[in-house]
């Protein structure tokens, strides 16, 4: 299952050998430069959800929002939340993809050799993802705060942090961190299982190797395949995210999550755990249509592989 080295008119081999520490580490980076931006530059898109999220009837429409947001507060006010979106997106970037070329590589090589390619894909992302959320939840705690209460809940990351921390403690950052794991590993899960077969598919629908497309046509490749792949995260995983949303905006003080978590239910209902969903399916197949175009581009200016097609 090992990657196959790029061969005639694909990228050029470059120093970086496959598997080692330096190639890992290079798949970190290419994760926070993949994620970080693309995450930031959807900010007014990810602002309404939340907040739609929360309170329903706040706006009639997203661009009835974008424009109230804006008469009121300018640019800034639309983008509102970008810092702890940047910080936080580029931490789990560098995990969610790192950790995955890492797991990817050991169970489908080392420990499980004759598994499932599928299987494999699956086992990875959702370890890689467990790690690299750990990362992201103090900054997703605060980002959601800071966008769904009004007037908001701090105007800055660094406010935001420091009201939490002193509050609640650490442990007010993270008291998210469960469901969150329940939006995001089934979330990349899908993402890179379907991204993978996804492009497998392509290719075996095109009727040539990988190695015989260049780089423009591979990375063409996985844009393709990361939007298809990109819906199918924003249905897995909808009904968590909205909880997230809920938890970190209406949790009591002292409040288990379960019990916090069966009192939203109750007043919102199965129906509005998919409040917002038509928003997140354009915004998640848009962003991981761009994350897997800006990973694979990142990993051909390094002479690597672009992700699947083995």
């Amino acid at each position: 299952m090992a990657a196959t080295q790029m061969q005639g008119r694909g990228p050029p081999k470059g120093s970086i050998e496959l598997f080692s520490p330096t190639y890992f580490a290079a798949c970190g980076l290419g994760g926070i430069i993949s994620c970080g931006p693309t995450h930031t530059s959807v900010t007014p898109l990810d602002l309404v959800k939340c907040r739609r999220q929360v309170d329903p009837k706040i706006y009639s429409s997203n661009f009835s929002a974008w424009r109230s947001i804006f008469a009121k507060e300018g640019l800034g006010g639309v983008f509102f939340g970008w810092a702890p979106t940047a910080v936080g997106y580029s931490f789990q970037g560098a995990g969610k993809y790192g950790f995955y070329e890492v797991f990817k590589y050991y169970y489908g090589e080392k420990l499980f050799p004759n598994a499932n390619k599928t299987v494999v894909y699956l086992g990875a992302s959702a370890s890689a993802e467990f790690l690299a959320d750990i990362a992201l939840c103090p900054f997703e705690a605060v980002k959601v705060r800071m966008q769904t209460t009004l007037p908001p809940y701090a105007n800055s990351l660094r406010e935001g942090w420091t009201k939490v921390t002193s509050k609640e403690g650490i442990g007010g950052l993270y008291k998210g961190l469960y469901p969150l794991w329940g939006r995001q590993i089934p979330y990349t899960m899908v993402k890179f299982a379907t991204f993978e077969t996804t492009v497998n598919q392509i290719y075996k629908t095109l009727g040539k190797p990988k190695e015989s497309y260049n780089s423009l046509q591979q990375t063409g490749v996985s844009f393709l395949g990361g939007y298809i792949a990109g819906i199918g995260c924003a249905v897995i995983s909808h009904p968590a995210d909205v909880m997230v949303s809920k938890l970190n905006a209406d949790r009591q003080p002292g409040e288990s999550g379960g019990k916090a978590m069966s009192r939203i239910y109750g007043n919102i209902g199965f129906r509005g755990l998919w409040n917002g969903l038509p928003v997140r399916i354009a915004m998640i197949g848009t962003l991981t249509a761009f994350q897997w175009l800006i990973y694979d581009s990142f990993k051909v200016s390094l002479g690597l592989p672009t992700t699947g097609g083995h």
